[in-house]
């Protein structure tokens, strides 16, 4: 019986120390953090499929963020589907001249390659892999090979490669987490070009960061501060900015990680269904130029000095369907500072 009560007691305490220690990291990540003066480096990430599919020009779209935004720094998917339609047939062209478009201009470019690439539904596979998961990985790695030859030399403007995009978050319409293929990817992409830097990412709020940090020269973050959940409905993250910094001391300390940027930044709405079939009031509750501002602010305040928003396709739609720039011209004052 005293045995019991000395192990209940042992168990109490080591209870209570978890507990003090997760009310004082609690607290810690919602401190109060100064606004930061420090410039901020602005991107987007750009998808000429989304931009299709809420009914836009793409490449009016494109070009109105290069000239009108004055983006200089643009992540940019490639879509494995829509270049090899057919097995050992690539078109090229959409990538090409966004390139094309982006070097004219002094623009540079995180070129992101794989299966999982942003936009819904996350994973792009070609119709004719079928379910033969040895086949799409074999011919994962061989397109990867085509692409980075094609864009290794001539292309200035090319910056970055990302390899995936959040290979190690369990989201999507996607097979199932794979860090050997990835490493895979990572060893095929470094050993056709040693000239730029790796990025992998991972998930902001939902990941410990370090499976993607300790496998990048780069490593990149989320950053959404409101959700939506067909169970949960809207909920707002309980977290402030020391959230991110505790997380980037942690990734120095386990995976040696000292360069971590925010390559997306919340911008635009997270409504129940497809965005832009949800009405515009409701659209512009979940984001509007205040809520931009304040993320961005958000992300400054993290300590990161790079930030990639996210939704500038979004922003087009709302200029260009709806007669509402607010959050467009809102853009211009951080990329013309």
């Amino acid at each position: 019986m005293q045995i019991l009560k000395k192990v209940l007691k042992i168990l109490g305490c080591i209870l209570g120390a978890i507990l003090v220690i997760v009310l004082l990291f609690f607290i810690y990540i919602n401190l109060p953090v100064s606004p930061s003066s420090q410039k901020a480096k602005i991107g987007v990430t750009f998808s000429l499929r989304y931009a299709q599919d809420i009914g836009l020009d793409w490449k009016e779209v494109y070009l109105a963020m290069l000239d009108d935004l004055g983006m200089k720094n643009i992540r940019i998917p490639i879509y494995w589907d829509l270049v090899e339609k057919n097995s050992g047939e690539y078109d090229f062209s959409d990538i090409d001249w966004q390139l094309d478009e982006a070097r004219k201009r002094d623009a540079k470019i995180i070129l992101v390659v794989g299966q999982k690439v942003p936009r819904w539904p996350e994973c792009f596979i070609p119709g004719w892999i079928g379910s033969d998961d040895n086949l799409r990985k074999e011919k994962l790695l061989a397109f990867e090979e085509v692409v980075i030859n094609r864009y290794k030399n001539g292309h200035p403007e090319i910056a970055v490669w990302q390899v995936e995009n959040e290979p190690f978050l369990k989201f999507g319409i996607c097979p199932a987490i794979d860090p050997a293929l990835l490493d895979s990817e990572i060893a095929k992409v470094k050993s056709l070009d040693s000239s730029r830097p790796i990025m992998i990412t991972d998930s902001g709020e939902l990941s410990l960061w370090i499976p993607a940090a300790k496998r990048a020269d780069i490593f990149g973050t989320t950053m959404y501060r409101e959700v939506y959940n067909a169970k949960l409905g809207h909920w707002r993250y309980p977290i402030g900015p020391n959230f991110f910094k505790a997380k980037q001391l942690l990734i120095k300390l386990f995976a040696k990680q000292n360069n971590t940027i925010v390559v997306e930044l919340q911008g635009e709405p997270w409504v129940e269904g497809w965005t832009v079939h949800a009405p515009v009031e409701r659209q512009l509750e979940s984001m509007n130029a205040e809520i931009l501002v304040d993320n961005i602010e958000f992300a400054k305040k993290t300590g990161i000095n790079e930030i990639y928003v996210w939704g500038v396709e979004w922003w087009y739609w709302m200029k260009k369907t709806q007669n509402n720039a607010t959050v467009w011209e809102t853009v211009k004052t951080f990329t013309r500072q």
